[in-house]
């Protein structure tokens, strides 16, 4: 079976064709500036070498089609015909409480995910347009949706709700949904593989640090809690986006600069974190090059960065009454050998000891890099968010 998974945002489709016998990528790319005059498509070729194909301005419905065009070109293609994508599976973002695993696409499931709009009004109606997309150019092929908050599900009443007056869940919703579930899934299992140990006996803290960034506590096999809430801007310092903060001086800000909640959802989300703090760069490889430098402010930036990381990973360990294993995964969890390494270094009062010297030759491959005699196994596992989306669309798809 031949799955087309898509990942529709405001601006951009990020794609993968995988052949399910063998689980191969068959093609990956990806249309980049959706809905603007200078719209691209940019794909991987099989030398490993990306192409650029300049689209005009095309919309999401455009953009899907080029796609499609592209994987069936007679030169480039991979596959001859539209009829060999056989389902596709879609990265939603928000599926509320309404869903707790991935579902076959239907009107009402659409009109489901439509409901959670105001819980995600940057990512969730995107979504929705990829999939009207396939529903007008490829109406037969069945298709999937995958859910970064259904992971997430399994938290306990005591993690995902906030301390205001309950009226507000009761008839709003507000509560903790968290995020990047698909990867806290994925690389939770994966690493039980890769040690050889059953996920159903296990306290494993999955760290996925990237431009956004999560920490999830996964308890025999479940997240028991998450660093994401409502929205993708709380837990951690990212980025861009500002993470944990005091409520109060959000309102504080707003009053005295007279800013309206589109102006601060702008901060919060556009100028806060990594950037907001070096001045430099939401980049970490920028960052680290002006810490190199000798930057003040990157320095500091570095440093809020990785104790927030720290605090999470021990604030989940102390919840969970101790870890057996701690993930590291995403751009920067995967590559970044010094950020690891300072990460690990205070949680030494745990049993935590890496080999510094594996660690730092370890770039975007499954090492374990923790000693042999530490207590708890530290493993890079590269998340692979669209393999466990194709997996869920098989085996959805196999079971109509």
């Amino acid at each position: 079976m031949k799955i087309l998974v898509l990942n529709c945002g405001s601006s951009s489709v990020k794609y993968k064709l995988i052949d399910m016998t063998d689980g191969r990528t068959l093609a990956e790319g990806g249309v980049e500036k959706v809905g603007m005059n200078d719209t691209f498509l940019k794909y991987k070729k099989p030398d490993g070498s990306k192409e650029i194909v300049e689209l005009g301005c095309a919309d999401h419905k455009a953009s899907v089609k080029a796609i499609l065009d592209n994987l069936t070109d007679p030169v480039i293609g991979c596959i001859k015909s539209f009829d060999e994508i056989e389902a596709v599976g879609h990265r939603l973002v928000h599926g509320g409480e309404t869903f707790s695993q991935s579902v076959l696409i239907t009107p009402e499931v659409i009109e489901k995910v439509k409901e959670c709009y105001p819980l995600a009004p940057l990512h969730n109606p995107a979504n929705i347009t990829g999939v009207e997309a396939i529903e007008s150019i490829l109406p037969n092929v069945p298709q999937v949706g995958v859910f970064d908050t259904a992971f997430h599900q399994t938290m306990p009443a005591k993690s995902y709700m906030y301390a205001i007056p309950y009226k507000f869940y009761e008839e709003d919703h507000v509560r903790r949904y968290g995020f990047h579930g698909t990867s806290h899934r994925y690389v939770s299992a994966r690493v039980c593989e890769i040690l050889g140990v059953d996920i159903n006996t296990r306290k494993i803290i999955t760290c996925h640090i990237g431009n956004g960034g999560s920490i999830t506590a996964v308890l025999n096999g479940k997240s028991v809690d998450t660093s994401m809430g409502l929205t993708p801007t709380e837990g951690l310092m990212m980025g861009t986006r500002v993470g944990d903060i005091d409520p109060g001086a959000l309102t504080f800000l707003m009053k005295k600069h007279n800013l309206t909640a589109d102006d601060l959802q702008r901060v919060i989300n556009k100028e806060s974190g990594v950037l907001g703090v070096s001045g430099v760069s939401s980049d970490m490889r920028e960052l680290e090059a002006a810490v190199n430098r000798g930057e003040e402010r990157a320095v500091l930036a570095l440093d809020m960065y990785e104790q927030r990381i720290i605090k999470y990973i021990g604030a989940y360990a102390a919840e969970m009454g101790g870890v057996d294993i701690i993930v590291f995964t995403g751009g920067v969890g995967e590559n970044q050998t010094g950020l690891r390494s300072n990460v690990c270094a205070p949680l030494a009062f745990m049993g935590v000891k890496i080999d510094e010297e594996l660690n730092a030759k370890t770039r975007g491959t499954e090492t374990v890099i923790s000693t042999d005699d530490s207590k708890v196994k530290v493993v890079v596992v590269p998340t692979d968010e669209e393999l466990t989306i194709a997996r869920d669309t098989q085996a959805i798809v196999e079971k109509k």
